[in-house]
């Protein structure tokens, strides 16, 4: 469906933002809610059962944003590792909650079969923001890269960096909502002093695997399980999503460590982005929420069955 814009460029038209424009765009920037009450105390409350890894901090304008990851409890050398990452964009809210979802009420029944690593929030700043991007206007989920210009990408990337080879999985959780082409797409073109392209937004939950290890079946397992709580976007009038070939029911594909997406950094067998759609009058919080965290199930279940 067609979104029409809300945000007003900064600066001058067909001109990337310097530091006076990128200033303007953070002095906008407003607090919704508390990265303290809605995840660290859940995180915590959860260390009960899983330990705690700080993984790092952000120092953001004198504010202070731990950086949290919960793991098994059990964990075992001879098991495969399962990471789990969400909020790398903070206002995609059910990735987030979908997280501590699955740590809430799932995640026991993997002890003694798999190692869980999750770091539900990578984002705490643009969380209380409910932003795509950290106070830098800098998208995290463009940032895996060598010498990461986000503490929060590359924060991820030192957590992980011991255990590479161990991954069998890697599932990060996004959503795809209204305000992407109302707010943020017109924000990145503006800037970089390119024109905004309207897209338009699915309806529906879909994955985006990887160009260059596709799994399908993985994918569309995956995709099997979360229809039986929302319902999967459709292809548009060209056969796309979000300006991609739909290559099955659901899934689209894209280049992950090309264009520095979360998804690329362990170099797992099975790697896929959930792409939930809030907005949808056909789904609840609730829903969302419960379709991300039914998507880690269902990814861990398959990748066991065939590790």
């Amino acid at each position: 469906m067609s979104i029409a814009p809300t945000f007003q460029p900064i600066g001058t038209p067909g001109v990337a933002w310097g530091p006076e424009e990128r200033a303007e765009w953070l002095s906008r920037q407003v607090r919704h809610r508390s990265y303290r009450d809605e995840v660290a105390r859940v995180v915590e409350r959860l260390a009960e059962r899983f330990d705690l890894d700080t993984y790092g901090r952000l120092e953001y304008g004198g504010e202070t944003y731990p950086l949290l990851a919960l793991r098994s409890r059990d964990w075992r050398d001879d098991l495969p590792v399962m990471l789990v990452t969400g909020g790398v964009h903070g206002y995609e809210t059910s990735g987030v909650h979908g997280a501590l979802r699955f740590l809430e009420l799932h995640a026991a029944d993997y002890a003694g079969r798999a190692n869980l690593l999750v770091a539900p929030c990578v984002s705490p700043w643009a969380y209380e923001r409910i932003h795509r991007w950290n106070p830098d206007a800098i998208d995290p989920n463009r940032s895996f890269v060598a010498d990461s210009p986000a503490g929060e990408s590359a924060a991820l990337m030192r957590l992980v960096e011991p255990l590479q080879g161990r991954f069998l999985l890697h599932i990060d959780l996004h959503e795809t909502t209204d305000s992407d082409e109302s707010e943020f797409r017109p924000a990145l073109a503006s800037r970089d002093g390119k024109r905004f392209e309207p897209g338009e937004i699915p309806d529906g939950f879909y994955l985006v695997g990887d160009t260059t290890n596709p799994q399908p079946e993985f994918q569309q397992a995956v995709v099997e399980a979360v229809a039986r709580v929302t319902h999967i976007a459709p292809a548009d009038a060209n056969g796309e999503i979000i300006g991609s070939t739909v290559v099955a029911p659901g899934v689209i594909n894209y280049p992950l460590r090309q264009l520095g997406l979360c998804a690329s950094i362990t170099g797992a067998r099975y790697t896929t982005t959930t792409e939930v759609y809030p907005d949808s009058p056909r789904a609840t919080p609730e829903q969302c929420n419960e379709a991300q965290a039914t998507a880690v199930c269902a990814a861990i279940e398959h990748a066991l069955r065939h590790a």
